[in-house]
C-alpha cells in the first residue's frame, strides 16, 4: 500500500480522534527551526495556552516530545527515585503501567486495586498511605481509556498531601474532554496527549508540575537516569537561556497551536456540555440496540464509552465489520475485558451527533449480521 491508499475513517476508538482541517493546514506550514524566535514565540504561546487549559499557573507547563507515556515516563523518572513508596491505583492498562514504571524505576510500589470499570475507593488510598513509612507519590488515572471509568480526584489529592506526597495525574482522555483543574485540585503532576480530546495528532504530551514537585526533581538524592526526560535541561531550554536540548518537532507544535486556538474559541464549558450531550445519546441509542454500558451512571466518561458484547455477538467480526463496511474504528476491551467490550471515543472532533448517529445506524446493521 502506498500514501495515496491510506483510506478515510472515522475514527471512533480509544484515539486517535478526528482532526480538523485546520489542524491539518498548520501541520503544513513552512518549518522554520526550533530556535528561531518565530517558533520560540509560538511555543510560549502554546505553553500559555496549556496552562489555561489544564487549570494551572505553573511554569512548567510544555508540550513534550513524545506520546502520553512519554509524559508518564518524564513524570516518574523525575518524581521518583529508588526505595521511594509510591501508591498508585490500579483499575485499568494505564494504573497497571504506572506501578510497574515505578517498580521499575526501583520504588516501592503499594497498588491499590478496583475492578476494571469501577474507580478507586479513597478510604483504600487511604489505608496504603498509612502502610507506608514516607509515601513519595500517589498516582492515579483521571479517565481510564481502558474502561471509561472516571476517577474523583480531590479527596484523594487531600489524602495525600497530608501524608506528605506528591500527587500525579494521568489525563490523557479527559484534558479539553471534561473539567480538569490542576491548581484547584492539588495536582503537583499531570500529563496527557494530544491525539484525544485535543483532536491533534498523536506525538506531543502536554505535562505540567507544580512548584512542589519542581522542589522534589531539584532534591533528588540520585542522578536521574534519563536524559531526554531530564526537567532541568528541558527548563533551560524552555527558559530565558534558551540552551540547546533536542530538537523539538517544531511542524507538530504548530499543530497543536491551532488545536489549542480552537479549543479556546469553542470555550470550555461549551466544549465539556457537547461532550456530555453526544455522550447521553450514545448511551440511550446504544441500550436501544442491547449494548449495556460497563461502567455505572455516576462513573462514566463522556469521552470514552465501554459497552458489553451481546451474548451470542463475534467481538473481532462486529469490529471488522464497522470497518470494512462502514469505514468506522472502535476499539476492543483489554486485559481481563478482551473479547467483552467494545470501546467507544466520542473525543474532540469525534465527539459530534453526526458521528454518533452513524455510528448507531451502522451498529444496527452489523448486529443484524450473522457472525
Amino acid at each position: 500500500m502506498v500514501l495515496a491508499d491510506i483510506p478515510e475513517r472515522l475514527l471512533m476508538g480509544p484515539g486517535p480522534s478526528m482532526v480538523h482541517q485546520r489542524v491539518l493546514d498548520a501541520l503544513g506550514k513552512p518549518l522554520v527551526g526550533h530556535l528561531d524566535p518565530a517558533f520560540l514565540s509560538l511555543l510560549d504561546e502554546v505553553q500559555a495556552a496549556l496552562r489555561r487549559l489544564f487549570g494551572t499557573d505553573n511554569e512548567m507547563t510544555l508540550p513534550v516530545s513524545g506520546t502520553g507515556s512519554a509524559g508518564m515516563e518524564l513524570c516518574l523518572h523525575n518524581l521518583v527515585e529508588e526505595g521511594d513508596e509510591v501508591v498508585v491505583g490500579v483499575n485499568g492498562v494505564f494504573g497497571t503501567r504506572m506501578a510497574e514504571l515505578a517498580g521499575r524505576l526501583g520504588a516501592e510500589v503499594h497498588r491499590v486495586e478496583a475492578d476494571w470499570g469501577d474507580v478507586i475507593d479513597p478510604a483504600k488510598v487511604a489505608g496504603a498511605l498509612a502502610a507506608c513509612r514516607s509515601p513519595a507519590l500517589v498516582a492515579i488515572v483521571h479517565a481510564e481509556t481502558s474502561t471509561g471509568a472516571w476517577q474523583p480526584v480531590e479527596e484523594i489529592s487531600g489524602l495525600a498531601h497530608d501524608a506528605g506526597a506528591l500527587l500525579l495525574l494521568d489525563t490523557v482522555t479527559s484534558l479539553a474532554g471534561c473539567p480538569v483543574q490542576v491548581d484547584r485540585w492539588g495536582v503537583d503532576a499531570s500529563y496527557s496527549g494530544t491525539q484525544k480530546c485535543l483532536s491533534c495528532p498523536p506525538g506531543l504530551s502536554p505535562v505540567t508540575l507544580s512548584p512542589r514537585a519542581m522542589e522534589k526533581v531539584a532534591s533528588r538524592r540520585t542522578p536521574l537516569g534519563t536524559w531526554y526526560f531530564d526537567l532541568g535541561l528541558i527548563g533551560a531550554y524552555l527558559g530565558g537561556e534558551r540552551v540547546y536540548h533536542h530538537t523539538a518537532p517544531i511542524s507538530m507544535i504548530f499543530g497543536l497551536a491551532e488545536a489549542l486556538a480552537m479549543v479556546e474559541e469553542e470555550g470550555l464549558e461549551a466544549r465539556f456540555d457537547r461532550h456530555c450531550t453526544n455522550h447521553e445519546l450514545f448511551i440511550e441509542g446504544a441500550r436501544a440496540l442491547g449494548l449495556e454500558p460497563l461502567v455505572e451512571e455516576g462513573k462514566r466518561l463522556w469521552m470514552l464509552n465501554s459497552v458489553r458484547v451481546p451474548e451470542g455477538i463475534d467481538e473481532t467480526g462486529f469490529r471488522q465489520g464497522l470497518l470494512a463496511r462502514h469505514g468506522i474504528e472502535i476499539g476492543p476491551g483489554l486485559g481481563p475485558l478482551a473479547g467483552g467490550v467494545w470501546r467507544v471515543g466520542l473525543m474532540g472532533e469525534s465527539s459530534r451527533r453526526s458521528n454518533v448517529e452513524r455510528f448507531l445506524s451502522a451498529a444496527a446493521e452489523e448486529l443484524g449480521r450473522s457472525y
